[in-house]
C-alpha cells in the first residue's frame, strides 16, 4: 500500500490573511481565492486528471491546526485513507478527532512526533474544480 503520494497543500498562520494573499500576489504571482492558491500539476498516472496542491494562509487565532500549537501545518495526499488510518493506529500514531468527507475527498488528521498537526487526504475528482 502506498502512503503519501504528495503534497496536498501548506497552510500556514498569518496576523492578515487577506493582505497576505495580496503580498503574495503581487510579489510571486501566486493567485488567491477566499481559501488561497492553487497549484496545478498533471498527475503522473494520468495525463487526462488534473491535480493541485493549495497554499492557504490562516488567522493567527484559528484553531484548524488544534491540538498542535505550531504555526503551520502541511496536507499529504494519500492513495487510501481508510487503511492507511488502519495501519497508522496500529502502529500507535495518534488520529486526531474523526475522518470527514466531501465532494473533493476525504480528510483525516494525525500528530507526528514533533506535535505537528497533518491533514491526510485522499481527494477524489479534482478536475471539479475546473
Amino acid at each position: 500500500m502506498k502512503r503519501v503520494t504528495g503534497i496536498g497543500g501548506i497552510f500556514f498562520k498569518t496576523s492578515d490573511p487577506e493582505k497576505t494573499k495580496e503580498w503574495y500576489s503581487k510579489h510571486l504571482g501566486i493567485e488567491s481565492d477566499k481559501y488561497g492558491g492553487k497549484f496545478e500539476w498533471n498527475d503522473p498516472e494520468n495525463d487526462n486528471r488534473k491535480s493541485y496542491t493549495t497554499w492557504s494562509p490562516f488567522t493567527k487565532k484559528s484553531e484548524y491546526f488544534a491540538p498542535s500549537q505550531k504555526e503551520f501545518m502541511f496536507n499529504y495526499r494519500v492513495d487510501n485513507l481508510d487503511e492507511l488510518l488502519k495501519t497508522l493506529e496500529k502502529e500507535g500514531v495518534e488520529i486526531v478527532g474523526k475522518a470527514e468527507e466531501f465532494d473533493y475527498g476525504k480528510f483525516a488528521w494525525i500528530m507526528d512526533n514533533d506535535g505537528n498537526k497533518i491533514e491526510l487526504w485522499e481527494p477524489k475528482n479534482e478536475n471539479l474544480f475546473d
